[in-house]
């Protein structure tokens, strides 16, 4: 017959807390894996605020016309940097009065020399970070499938362009220098009712693209980024006005430090590069 050990089994116990041996083994491990969550989680506290505290948030204020060139030049900027670049676009008019009225910007980029001046007339920007940038040239341009030709500034008072887009004539710099174009060729008169004005020059491109107008009066720059217009006409040098992009540090800017980086860089030759590669000249 087989016979079973029916005497209770001896479960080793740990001497000093007189807890079993396993349990004990059990929560030392728990207790070490304790700390190191604690300490893994404090790493990632500190983590979290470095990051915060090095990354910084630059409110750029910037000509319609820039869009594109600036957003190429922030993607790379950012990842060098880990600083976050934040743009309003819109007409330098409008961006004017939005800093007027207290906006947060750091920087402003604008598409005339007179906004700018009526910001440092008033003590809103920095004029020792002032510098004029970029110049740019005006375009007549049509939708793509067009057959309407466009040979002089005078072609535009034919009866075969109805209507013809531009910023705002008023306000808007890409207008403002349209219409000192049309008046040195003493032809606004012959065409002011014709004039479909905009909000800004991209909505003028839009207006061309989408064939609600003949024509548009745009900068070159505009002209270059869309396949639904060409350019039917090239607003000689010596006739145009001096299109000039001046830019600067806001004085209430927010991220001092953080603007002022990212405004060298905007004078960087790299920067220099792509403004080019858009079609912009580079001030010297």
């Amino acid at each position: 017959m087989i016979q079973f050990d029916t005497r209770p089994s001896r479960i080793s116990r740990n001497a000093f807390t007189g807890f079993p041996v396993e349990f004990s083994r059990w929560a030392l491990n728990t207790k070490i894996m304790k700390q190191h969550i604690l300490i893994l989680t404090g790493w990632l506290v500190l983590l979290g605020l470095a990051l915060s505290v090095r990354a910084a948030e630059v409110n750029v204020f910037a000509a319609a016309s820039l869009t594109d060139s600036l957003r190429q030049i922030a993607t790379a900027y950012e990842k060098q940097s880990g600083d976050k670049i934040i743009f309003n676009f819109g007409a330098s008019s409008t961006l004017a009065r939005q800093i007027e009225a207290g906006a947060p910007a750091d920087i402003f980029f604008s598409a005339d020399e007179a906004k700018m001046d009526g910001l440092e007339k008033k003590g809103l920007i920095d004029p020792a970070t002032r510098k004029s940038r970029l110049g740019n040239s005006l375009v007549v341009v049509v939708p793509a499938d067009s057959t309407l030709s466009i040979q002089s500034a005078r072609d535009l008072t034919n009866a075969s362009v109805e209507k013809i887009a531009l910023a705002d004539p008023k306000a808007v710099p890409a207008g403002v220098y349209a219409k000192a174009w049309l008046e040195q060729q003493h032809l606004w008169s012959a065409v002011e009712t014709k004039i479909v004005p905009t909000e800004n020059v991209r909505a003028a491109l839009a207006a061309v693209e989408s064939g609600n107008v003949e024509a548009g009066i745009v900068y070159k720059t505009d002209a270059g980024i869309s396949k639904k217009v060409k350019v039917a006409y090239q607003v000689p040098l010596k006739d145009a006005p001096d299109i000039i992009y001046p830019l600067a540090l806001v004085k209430e800017t927010r991220q001092p430090k953080a603007a002022r980086k990212f405004l060298q860089c905007l004078e960087s030759v790299d920067a220099s590069n792509i403004f080019e590669k858009f079609g912009f000249t580079i001030r010297p």
